[in-house]
């Protein structure tokens, strides 16, 4: 694995985008798209991008918006914003015009980036757009940090979110600490949005600065995965959320991939059957990662060894304080007034029940603390009740919520009648912990990210 990134100072200028991200010989391959992207090409487009963005109005100081979906346009605007020393608002470009006009009145940006074309929907990781520069204000950026992001609301509401420069090189260099991530001269498969922080940094920003091959396949299925894999024979890592191993598990008879050398999950857990089901047709152990995009990565399972507990990544103290696990941060990673419910003292509060083991330092995430009900005056962990359900065959996701009763909403990879699934989950849970109801939709709700959607009203709906 690389060394840890060096950079003094607590502020990091825009020259750290050239030392972390864009040094090295012009020769090694960067992205491929199919079309190949070396380093020294993409110096130049991001050179060019400078340019445009002055013309536009940015200046160093300020913020641009883009709203552009993983492309060549998006990588080599971000890095050029940076570059120039200013700050990026990433907007996933499948928000509404509602939600970006909010988002643009409230953080000022200079200049806004947009895709110069209709993004087509469908099932495509990297998009061929170009961009349009709209001037938007004079303004300075309201803060120093380097990027703004917008949380992915699969609770609720999304929050903004801000990390500086020296955030991000932090969490690179986490990444280059970790046992199992790909190393340079491999290749990562990347099915995760840029625009968010697994995509981001895991892939993007991580790849750039340890000279990975970064390979978004030419569609979202299981097919087209497979063939990205098997396009060279340098070693492949798949990073994906767990819709994405649904998506692999569904090919019938994948060829042999010698070269496929580990899959890595964010976001929620994986059910138990979909993991073995995985990992007996492809021979490659399912690797797990937890991260916030407060923070980024916190911890890691790149093995498979500890399922379904993870170890904190290098450089993340954690703790748990009444059944919470809260994580270190200098400061609050949330733009506007600080909320003592969230960040105080220099802790950053999950949201998320966990357990640190005293022994070991091993951390088991028991799912949100929100996920805690009473029936009956009995307590139930609703992301038990969803676990269980996934051990089930034939389900391939579950969200589980409580809406006066526990209510399930299950999505199948085989027919499966509901009264045979109540049958064996009866004899797996008390009877009150099992769902009232059982809902099977063809797909369930999930965010931009690919996290599965638990509110009410979406769920709802989804069944109507």
């Amino acid at each position: 694995m690389d060394e840890s990134v060096v950079v003094p100072g607590i502020a990091l200028g825009a020259d750290w985008v050239d030392d972390v991200l864009l040094a090295g010989p012009a020769a090694d391959v960067c992205l491929r798209l199919p079309e190949v992207i070396d380093r020294g090409k993409l110096r130049t487009l991001v050179q060019q991008r400078q340019k445009e963005l002055a013309q536009a109005g940015f200046r160093a100081g300020g913020a641009v918006a883009l709203r552009l979906p993983p492309s060549v346009a998006f990588v080599t605007h971000l890095l050029a914003v940076w570059r120039s020393g200013g700050q990026a608002i990433l907007l996933d470009h499948r928000l509404t015009d509602y939600e970006v006009r909010r988002a643009i009145e409230r953080l000022v940006p200079q200049v806004v980036v947009s895709a110069d074309r209709p993004v087509p929907a469908g099932l495509r990781t990297f998009h061929d757009v170009g961009a349009d520069l709209a001037s938007y204000s004079g303004h300075p950026a309201n803060t120093a940090h380097a990027v703004v992001q917008l949380s992915s609301g699969s609770t609720g509401p999304s929050k903004v979110i801000g990390r500086t420069a020296e955030d991000l090189v932090e969490e690179i260099n986490r990444y280059t600490r970790i046992d199992g991530v790909p190393t340079k001269n491999e290749r990562l498969i990347l099915l995760p949005s840029m625009v968010h922080v697994l995509g981001l940094v895991g892939g993007l920003l991580y790849c750039l600065h340890a000279g990975v091959e970064l390979v978004p396949p030419a569609r979202l299925t299981g097919d087209a995965i497979v063939h990205a894999i098997a396009a060279e024979t340098t070693p492949a890592t798949v990073l994906g959320v767990p819709f994405h191993i649904g998506l692999l598990a569904s090919v019938q008879q994948p060829p042999w991939l010698p070269q496929f050398k580990r899959m890595t999950t964010g976001g929620e857990l994986v059910p138990q059957a979909v993991s073995d089901a995985f990992e007996q047709k492809y021979g490659v152990p399912l690797g797990n990662m937890y991260g916030m995009t407060e923070v980024g990565v916190i911890g890691t399972d790149l093995f498979g060894r500890h399922r379904p507990a993870i170890r904190p990544a290098p450089g993340i103290d954690v703790r748990v304080v009444d059944g919470e696990l809260q994580i270190a941060r200098k400061e609050s990673p949330y733009l506007g007034l600080s909320d003592p419910a969230r960040w105080s003292d220099g802790w950053l509060r999950t949201r998320d029940a966990g357990v640190v083991d005293p022994e070991t330092g091993l951390v088991s995430i028991k799912g949100r603390l929100d996920s805690q009900v009473s029936v009956g005056g009995l307590k139930v962990d609703l992301t038990e009740v969803e676990y269980t359900l996934g051990t089930l065959r034939g389900v391939e996701a579950a969200v589980v919520v409580f809406d006066g009763s526990i209510t399930a909403y299950l999505q199948l990879h085989e027919r499966r009648e509901t009264t045979r699934l109540e049958a064996e989950l009866s004899q797996r849970l008390a009877s009150y912990k099992r769902p009232r109801t059982l809902h099977v939709l063809d797909q369930l709700p999930r965010t931009t990210t690919g996290k599965l959607v638990r509110d009410l009203t979406v769920l709802r709906k989804a069944v109507s």
